[in-house]
């Protein structure tokens, strides 16, 4: 594959995956991005991503950064103070005190505990499924994101839902159809936690359920683009081996919601290098050992638009565990944004890393805590 300049005629696609409170570093990443003068085209997002995607389409460039912190100021709480000295169990207390607050009395502009709890409601009603009620969410969608400006398509929005009845994998794009607050709220509408959201007589859970990362469908929808792809993830596939239970329930965690992650894009780059092989043969076969039908039909399943993902991994600090996802304090938000704008700075400063220069086919991971055990390195260590 040969080296190209992507900078002029690509379309730049912000991936987003699902996280919960983790999404903030999705919003440090776009802080960076921008401030590169990078221009998304396209945002696909799950859940969390799929609520950070919204903000980011829904609004004029100039205000995007702006929106995605007054959302995040809004859902995160400052009412217990930081711990006032540093060390790693401190702040382990601090943060599981947050996310049992989260727990415990919901989220402002995001969720509220049902009163009474769903085991009141008889069966079938929306408030027996779930734990807590979602119309804070809805409320602040309203507020934040302008959907007339979604459905101008001025920037391409796609995000991935469940559909309960038939168990299939969704996704509502502004290119097929008009886009509300309900198709974002059924992206991110995990159970138990959060009811199902019914949309044209059809009800959805979160699309996370199924696969946590829209880089498929993405690469699925591309067409004839050139491509570059920011995929922003909020687990990682790598970390070491458990110490004890929290570890445990956090490594868990990692592993089920980043499982299709890696090997979606492994196998996607994988079709594309073999696409590359057969059109390399194709022109080296000699005119008389092909007819011309059957070479049209080989290049025409041989075309590829060229595509490079830059994948942004975040990397939990030692004193997160398995509760991180919904612990919404003020300090862990600005942590993680700030580790998203460090995080691309930190990529681009490694030699030979560029936004203007690209290999097609290239996937370069990007996890910066990853110490990758002795051995053959890999292609592209973290």
């Amino acid at each position: 594959m040969a080296d190209q300049s992507v900078s002029g005629s690509a379309r730049r696609v912000l991936v987003l995956q699902g996280g919960g409170a983790l999404g903030s570093y999705q919003a440090g990443v776009y802080d960076a991005l921008q401030r590169c003068g990078q221009q998304i085209d396209w945002v696909a997002g799950i859940s969390i991503g799929a609520i950070n995607a919204a903000l980011i389409a829904g609004n004029p460039p100039e205000r995007r950064v702006e929106r995605l912190k007054e959302f995040w100021l809004q859902v995160t709480s400052g009412l217990l103070p930081a711990p006032p000295f540093g060390g790693e169990a401190p702040r382990t207390v601090f943060n599981e005190a947050s996310a049992a607050l989260a727990a415990a009395f919901g989220v402002s502009g995001f969720f509220t505990p049902r009163m009474p709890g769903p085991l009141f409601y008889p069966p079938g009603a929306p408030e027996a499924l779930s734990l807590y009620d979602t119309a804070p969410l809805r409320a602040t969608l309203e507020r934040l994101v302008d959907f007339d400006r979604i459905n101008a398509r001025e920037t391409r929005f796609s995000v991935g839902a469940v559909n309960i009845r038939t168990g299939n994998f969704t996704y509502f794009d502004n290119a097929r159809q008009k886009i509300g607050p309900e198709h974002v709220m059924a992206s991110g509408a995990l159970p138990p936690g959060f009811p199902p959201v019914e949309i044209d007589g059809e009800h959805y859970w979160d699309g996370g359920l199924v696969s946590n990362t829209p880089l498929e469908y993405v690469l699925d929808e591309q067409g004839k683009d050139d491509l570059l792809v920011f995929q922003v993830d909020l687990f990682s596939s790598r970390g070491p081996l458990p110490r004890n239970l929290m570890e445990l329930a956090e490594r868990e965690k990692d592993i089920r919601f980043s499982s299709r992650t890696r090997l979606n894009t492994d196998a996607n780059l994988k079709i594309r290098k073999a696409k590359a092989a057969l059109r390399s043969l194709i022109e080296a076969l000699p005119s008389d050992l092909i007819s011309e039908s059957h070479a049209e039909l080989l290049s025409e399943l041989a075309h590829e638009s060229a595509v490079t993902v830059i994948q942004l991994v975040y990397r939990q600090k030692p004193y997160e565990g398995g509760t991180r996802d919904y612990e919404f304090s003020r300090q862990s938000m600005l942590d993680h944004w700030a580790a998203g704008l460090e995080n691309v700075e930190r990529y681009l400063s490694r030699p030979g890393r560029s936004l203007d220069r690209l290999v097609d086919g290239e996937s370069a991971v990007f996890d910066p805590g990853w110490n990758p055990p002795a051995g053959p390195s890999s292609p592209d260590p973290e």
